[in-house]
């Protein structure tokens, strides 16, 4: 009798993505930081892939490769997606920042400021999806509880373990933020 085996989860996963990718116009068109972007068709290439190999967007990290470790966040409509296992067929049409989008010229964004100045990571490999996560979250809960913060920081590795500096630069941009007024997350 002949051995079944199962898939490996990287061909499962390919095979998956191919059934649900949906078909890409000839050239893809989606919004990066603000700016209109269009690159060669393709829709299974990860969103990762193109952001920094096309787009030379380098701030965004590759981790794992596999969505576990959260360096690779980025926001797709203001919500955190782990840019490394989203195909860019999955973005067309769509906004897309990066950590790159989210300072305002040479003024950073508060959740950058508060990392910043708390110092809150060590060799900083992890920061930018920290920083992406954080942002996600204080754009729906301007006042978190540890809890939800803990929760949204959940799949966030820092290799360091500097967590306890992320957390608390977590809740310090969620102050200062709504002590400032006109600025939003």
């Amino acid at each position: 009798m002949a051995r079944r085996t199962l898939p490996s989860r990287r061909s499962a996963g390919k095979a998956s993505l191919r059934k649900h990718t949906p078909r890409l116009p000839a050239l893809p068109t989606f919004r990066v930081n603000g700016v209109e972007r269009t690159v060669p068709a393709d829709g299974e290439r990860s969103l990762l892939y193109v952001l920094r190999e096309e787009l030379g967007l380098t701030g965004t990290k590759y981790g794992c490769g596999e969505g576990e470790c959260g360096a690779c966040k980025v926001l797709v409509d203001g919500v955190a997606v782990r840019s490394c296992i989203t195909p860019v067929a999955e973005v067309v049409g769509r906004s897309v920042t990066t950590i790159e989008g989210l300072a305002d010229g040479d003024r950073l964004h508060p959740v950058q400021r508060a990392f910043a100045d708390l110092g809150a990571f060590q060799c900083g490999y992890c920061i930018p999806g920290m920083i992406i996560a954080a942002v996600s979250l204080l754009s729906t809960t301007p006042r978190p509880t540890a809890a939800q913060v803990r929760v949204a920081m959940d799949g966030n590795i820092c290799r360091c373990g500097g967590y306890l500096r992320i957390l608390e630069a977590v809740h310090r941009a969620a102050a200062t933020s709504r002590s400032s007024a006109g600025r939003s997350l």
